[in-house]
């Protein structure tokens, strides 16, 4: 399923092309009727509002006063953020639900109108961006005209909304909308038929060959039969990763280097030798680009400082799951030792989890990355981070992941059996790579 992101500032023209891609019978599902949905009355979300911002925010009917909210965020930044807590996630998770049913009706296009895409660090979910786009005079002349809104009113919404350049550098299409409806209407009907187009003609994990020839695609996060809970050939691993359109993959095994560094040297330009290493405090740190292993129980603060003495990357792996991440119990105290997180684990099924990780990485400006976590070969590339192409060194993966996107669906429960099953296997024979 090609799953697009249709976006642009306020009064682009980007509901309209929402409406004529609906109309031509795509599915649509647009941010704001899900923000709608998040705070019905009796909703949680809406008693979230309630307490954060007071009953003065309720009208009498029960429903949210959207009208006085927009005028309150848009005129204070603490309170739009706080607003955003509570909303975001819940919209995020109504979009999931829907794009599920999508997949379950087999639809091979759908589209996602999210006005505020890359504010809210959504760009990572979806295959490729369409920006509607209007020069700004034209914009606040459109709003000014067709909506009951004062100058001051627009000037603090386009504030908030941020300049559009980045917006435009990130798109993979532009809809540029500065003349008749007609000649809009005319524009996204062409690209619908190329979309729909690219949805016929590619496999899923395709898509990225779709993105400029400057942009690649990494899982840094993998595991093979050099650990204990995998039994993937290393070969097939880097098959897979070819077929699912990634350029570089890191082979992280647990507590163990040998396979790692045995296809860096074989795949010098495709693998990154790493390894995750289980810490004496029973969290998982992965360092990146090392040349011998660290022992397993080794502190968690020594084991950063020791990747960073090999000159690797600390790279810091579902940071907030269950046991393995300590549920971040750790997190703050190794920040100043950190260089990326990982916010997006393929194998974590909480998504609050993996939110936790990308707040987290927010909070303390750290950059961010996203791995698949395979154990099985099935499952590499489940999750990617895409970023400029780049020579497979440390200081040269750290710049290109300052303008990264992650992105990736969540593995099967049935990925689970496969490592199970390889502890089985492994204990039964009394193989070398135990835990």
């Amino acid at each position: 399923m090609l799953n697009v992101a249709l976006t642009g500032n306020l009064a682009s023209g980007k509901s309209t092309v929402a409406r004529i891609w609906r109309e031509a019978g795509v599915p649509v599902v647009s941010a704001d009727e899900l923000s709608r949905q998040a705070v019905l009355p009796g909703s949680t979300g809406l008693e979230q509002v309630r307490d954060a911002f007071g009953d003065q925010m309720i009208r009498a009917d029960g429903t949210l006063d959207r009208d006085g909210m927009r005028r309150l965020i848009f005129g204070d930044e603490g309170a739009r953020r706080r607003l955003e807590g509570i909303l975001h996630p819940r919209i995020a998770n109504l979009r999931e639900e829907w794009l599920e049913a999508r997949r379950r009706e087999g639809r091979s296009l759908v589209v996602s109108e999210i006005p505020l895409l890359f504010e809210a660090g959504l760009e990572g979910t979806v295959d490729l961006i369409v920006v509607v786009h209007a020069a700004e005079e034209e914009r606040m002349r459109r709003i000014v005209a067709d909506r009951r809104l004062s100058p001051d009113e627009v000037r603090g919404i386009m504030a908030a909304q941020g300049d559009a350049t980045r917006t435009l550098a990130a798109a993979d299409f532009v809809l540029e909308n500065d003349g008749a409806p007609e000649e809009l209407e005319a524009k996204a009907l062409d690209l619908l038929a190329s979309l729909k187009e690219r949805a016929r003609g590619l496999a899923p994990e395709q898509v990225g060959s779709t993105r400029g020839a400057g942009r690649a695609r990494l899982d840094l996060h993998l595991h093979t039969r050099g650990s204990w809970d995998s039994l993937s050939d290393p070969e097939k691993v880097l098959a897979r990763a070819k077929e699912r359109g990634l350029d570089r993959i890191a082979i992280t095994d647990h507590n163990r280097m040998e396979v790692a560094l045995e296809w860096a040297e074989r795949e010098p330009d495709r693998v990154i030798p790493g390894e995750e290493v289980r810490t004496r405090e029973g969290i998982d740190v992965i360092g990146l680009y090392l040349s011998r292993p660290i022992p397993k129980g080794t502190p968690a603060r020594g084991t950063c400082l020791e990747i960073k003495r090999q000159g690797g990357i600390v790279y810091l792996p579902h940071p907030f799951a269950r046991g393995k991440g300590g549920s971040g119990r750790l997190a703050e105290e190794l920040v100043p030792l950190l260089d990326v997180v990982e916010v997006f684990n393929a194998r974590l099924l909480s998504r609050e989890r993996n939110r936790l990780g990308l707040e987290f990485a927010r909070k303390h400006g750290l950059l961010q990355s996203a791995g698949s976590d395979a154990h099985t070969v099935g499952e590499v590339g489940n999750a990617w981070v895409e970023l400029p192409r780049h020579p497979n060194r440390p200081e040269a993966l750290l710049e290109a992941l300052r303008e990264g996107s992650v992105g990736g669906r969540a593995a099967s429960p049935l990925a689970f059996v496969g490592s199970n099953l390889a502890k089985i296997y492994k204990r039964a024979r009394g193989s070398a790579y135990r835990p």
